[in-house]
């Protein structure tokens, strides 16, 4: 006779002393379309590629995941339909590759992505999320120059976790959270996990995760550029959250929202140029430039 593993796992969850993890399910449909309700497509994207170096790397697997969801509640409502395929890089995978997603050369031998496929795949998308969209959009940009063209938005870095009072974004642990796990490292199963994750209501905002999301690509964001900053306002800088770049020889930040663009301008120009005339240079990163290799709009303002 087969035991009931449901009794017995909800017998273990019902004691403080155990945690219980469920496989994540494979499902369809999160929400019934009501209708009238109003409707926006997105899709989850994820990569695994030989390397971390655009150029020299190469995309060897790309995963995909068209869904509908509420734009103006920003609940999940149905998969549409996937993508998964792999792709010969035309060279050896590094071991240290393998080792991460386990994709082995005689796997991908003679695979090449259906170009056509993921050009109709993307037909129509509001919008790209991934999980780190810093690794995977210049990757598939230069692979797909069809994404060029698409907003995109980054559930890892887009979602303030941290605020939410979660101790990681690490996609394993926010499915952990949540009392699931899956096949990691794999481009569909990630995939499904982060859809899962966007689903879920976040602890503090009591919103989903994807409305959070959403509210970050539709808010305008602008790159501050401190250009020609004193030396002794580094540490100041650097404690509001600007970076350094070696490359510029220019400190700079992100900000998203016309208030917080405003008071950003009124800050430097109270603590860093001294009330004196100056000038920073500001770049628009639109959410179809944000996490690419490419630069927004960029222009010179007056902080007199």
């Amino acid at each position: 006779m087969q035991p009931d593993l449901e009794a017995l796992a909800q017998q273990l969850e019902a004691h403080p002393d155990y945690k219980l993890l469920r496989r994540l399910p494979d499902r369809q449909v999160f929400r019934p379309v009501v209708p009238g309700q109003a409707v926006a497509t997105g899709v989850v994207l994820d990569t695994e590629t030989t390397g971390f170096e655009v150029g020299q790397d190469q995309v060897i697997e790309l995963g995909m995941i068209r869904f509908r969801f509420d734009p103006q509640t920003g609940d999940v409502l149905d998969i549409e339909r996937v993508l998964d395929e792999l792709e010969d890089p035309g060279f050896p995978i590094p071991p240290a590759s393998t080792e991460i997603h386990h994709i082995t050369d005689a796997m991908v031998q003679g695979q090449r992505i259906d170009d056509a496929a993921v050009s109709e795949f993307l037909r129509g998308v509001d919008v790209v999320i991934a999980h780190n969209a810093s690794f995977d959009r210049p990757f598939v940009e230069a692979r797909w120059p069809v994404f060029e063209t698409l907003p995109w938005a980054c559930s890892l870095k887009d979602i303030d976790w941290r605020g939410e009072g979660f101790g990681s974004a690490k996609l394993d642990y926010l499915l952990y959270t949540q009392g699931l796990f899956h096949e990691a490292h794999r481009a569909e199963a990630d995939c499904r996990a982060l859809l899962e994750i966007l689903s879920r209501v976040l602890p503090s905002s009591q919103q989903s995760a994807l409305l959070s999301l959403l509210e970050k690509v539709r808010s305008p964001q602008r790159r501050v550029y401190a250009t020609g900053s004193p030396f002794e306002t580094k540490d100041r800088l650097k404690a509001r959250g600007y970076r350094w770049s070696g490359e510029l020889r220019c400190w700079s930040r992100a900000v998203s929202g016309e208030s917080a663009y405003a008071d950003e301008l009124n800050w430097l120009r109270q603590h860093v140029y001294g009330e004196r005339a100056a000038r920073v240079e500001v770049e628009i990163v639109g959410a179809t430039v944000r996490y690419s290799l490419r630069e927004g709009q960029k222009e010179m303002v007056n902080l007199a």
